[in-house]
């Protein structure tokens, strides 16, 4: 039996994960780290180890708001407010564990993609801190304008349908907002940004790349280090081909469900 790490957590929107997401969860529990699942809904394919908790337990769900937006709209406030609450580390459920998070580390994010810029898929803070502080009060009071838009953002914005939230709003001119450019913005506010760690750590193959890990030729492994610990698999970039079908054998996504016992044609989008 593995040893007991530090606890991870994640939200899910809806009814049935996708075999992406059983991977993603199923691999934290074969490392040994106590996973969480916040739902909004009863979940009825949760892989065993998980432990399953109402969203509710960390806050308010809007689902109205969600309709307007998009379920990584919840999850960008959500993983703030868990965090604060729990301690735990946040995983995307699409982030595959390659190895251990180790205990000590107090700061948990990476640059991704081509030019590195700061993601939020895996996210490890100290519960009180000036980051922290900033990130919160951003979601729970935002701004007429995100203070790093410039005049074509704000101008873009005035043209939204002003019948739509404010939130609304801010994401259909800039879905990102309240996702990593938030987290970047806040980070080099505080001076947090100068922690955060190498792409190879969190994001080993940038998100431009994801059809490596559908493809039995490509060896997506070389894109890994000795300091890999998370792989993110990008299921919101994932073709609609992938996301319907299983697997091609000899593929990362193949080879790493066969090694966790999932089966990929029993847990696909419909």
């Amino acid at each position: 039996m593995t040893e007991t790490r530090r606890p991870v957590a994640s939200l899910w929107i809806g009814e049935r994960l996708h075999y992406l997401n059983l991977l993603a969860l199923t691999s934290h529990v074969r490392q040994g780290h106590p996973v969480t699942l916040y739902c909004t809904d009863r979940v009825t394919n949760a892989p065993e180890g998980v432990t399953i908790r109402p969203a509710t337990e960390i806050m308010e769900v809007d689902r109205a708001l969600v309709e307007a937006t998009s379920a990584s709209f919840l999850s960008n406030v959500f993983r703030y407010k868990m965090i604060r609450a729990t301690g735990a580390l946040w995983i995307d459920c699409d982030a595959f564990c390659h190895r251990p998070f180790p205990d000590d580390w107090t700061h948990v994010y990476a640059g991704h993609g081509m030019r590195g810029a700061l993601n939020c898929g895996v996210v490890g803070l100290p519960r009180e801190g000036e980051l922290m502080d900033r990130l919160l009060d951003y979601y729970d009071n935002l701004p007429d304008y995100p203070a790093w838009w410039d005049k074509s953002q704000r101008k873009k914005m005035d043209r939204q349908d002003r019948s739509m939230s404010h939130a609304a709003r801010i994401y259909k001119t800039e879905r990102t907002d309240f996702g990593p450019q938030a987290f970047a913005w806040f980070a080099r506010q505080t001076g947090d940004a100068d922690r955060a760690m190498g792409a190879d750590v969190l994001y080993p193959v940038p998100f431009q790349l994801n059809d490596v890990f559908y493809d039995p030729h490509s060896a997506v492994e070389k894109h890994f280090t000795d300091a890999t610990v998370s792989v993110h698999l990008y299921t919101n970039g994932t073709r609609p081909y992938w996301r319907k079908n299983p697997p091609l054998p000899g593929s990362y996504a193949a080879r790493m469900c066969e090694s966790l016992g999932i089966d990929p044609s029993q847990a696909l989008e419909e």
